[in-house]
């Protein structure tokens, strides 16, 4: 393919794994689409899919798949640790390979189209792809979440950008844009206090004057029972893993608590990693093409 674009669609379903297979199954045995990964979690109960393809080849993977989650998915039955406004949440386009962010754009806005027309879905443009500047940020367009939707969107700021003006009744509303790269990054702390991991998170996160490029909120991971500070780095290349990670422990000192462990959900640019491990092993005048996976 001379073009890769990828797509990270978040769906608000991560108990039912049935369900999960049969979303995922959009992305299986499509010519120039490849499935790279798929997540749940049962705590946040929600599945994150990574799939890539041809631009055009992944648009109508994706629609389809969103089209199986609306039939699948009832929120009015949903509830589950993260913020949640649709059936199909939200729906980022990322270019990978001889691709641009207006390609990405095109997709996304091509795709919110289709399924507002086939599903009777509402659908806002986020991030790259917003119409205006209030909803870039996918925290304003969600906040409310699919029980605080319908009262929000009597407001003529809060109409959709494609689709009816009312809340599907089952499925709610999706957010479809383009952007850079994401990595979801969660940082575990050796409490069950959900406190604590709000006041980290609130800390760290932009919108409260952290890091510029932090989303972040606190989630009590029930089967370990402990907190968690979940967090999604939305340019790893300005602000990078290892600041944000030395911050939290930071944080956590203050609490008399630390941190255990973290995970990353879904996939990562390597670059993001690498980043780390010149900051840990301190490593002098380093380079990605020593890297012997790049050069193969």
């Amino acid at each position: 393919m001379d073009q890769i674009m990828e797509c990270i669609p978040n769906f608000s379903e991560g108990r039912d794994l049935e369900k999960v297979e049969k979303i995922a199954g959009a992305f299986r045995a499509k010519e120039a689409v490849k499935l790279l990964d798929y997540s749940t979690d049962k705590d946040h109960n929600r599945c994150v899919i990574t799939a890539v393809g041809s631009p055009e080849a992944l648009r109508d993977a994706v629609i389809e798949a969103i089209g199986i989650a609306v039939s699948l998915i009832d929120l009015t039955k949903h509830d589950g640790q993260h913020p949640r406004m649709g059936a199909a949440d939200v729906v980022p386009f990322v270019p990978v390979r001889g691709c641009m962010l207006e390609d990405a754009d095109r997709i996304a806005k091509e795709t919110a189209a289709a399924v507002a027309d086939r599903y009777a879905l509402p659908v806002f443009l986020y991030e790259k792809s917003a119409s205006t500047p209030h909803r870039e940020n996918l925290a304003a367009i969600r906040k409310g979440q699919f029980e605080g939707m319908a009262e929000k969107m009597k407001n003529p700021l809060w109409r959709p950008d494609f689709g009816p003006d009312t809340v599907h009744p089952t499925a709610g509303v999706t957010a479809i844009g383009a952007r850079m790269p994401l990595v979801a990054f969660n940082i575990n702390l050796n409490t069950s206090d959900l406190h604590i991991a709000d006041e980290i998170a609130h800390r760290i996160r932009h919108i409260n004057g952290g890091f510029r490029f932090v989303k972040s909120m606190g989630v009590l991971v029930e089967d370990r029972n402990i907190a968690q500070v979940s967090i999604n780095m939305t340019d790893y290349t300005k602000t990078s893993l290892y600041r944000v990670f030395e911050t939290v422990k930071m944080e956590a000192r203050r609490w008399g608590v630390s941190v255990v462990g973290s995970e990353i959900i879904g996939l990562t640019p390597m670059a993001a990693l690498v980043d780390c491990a010149e900051y840990y092993l301190r490593i002098e005048n380093f380079r990605m093409d020593q890297i012997l996976e790049t050069r193969l």
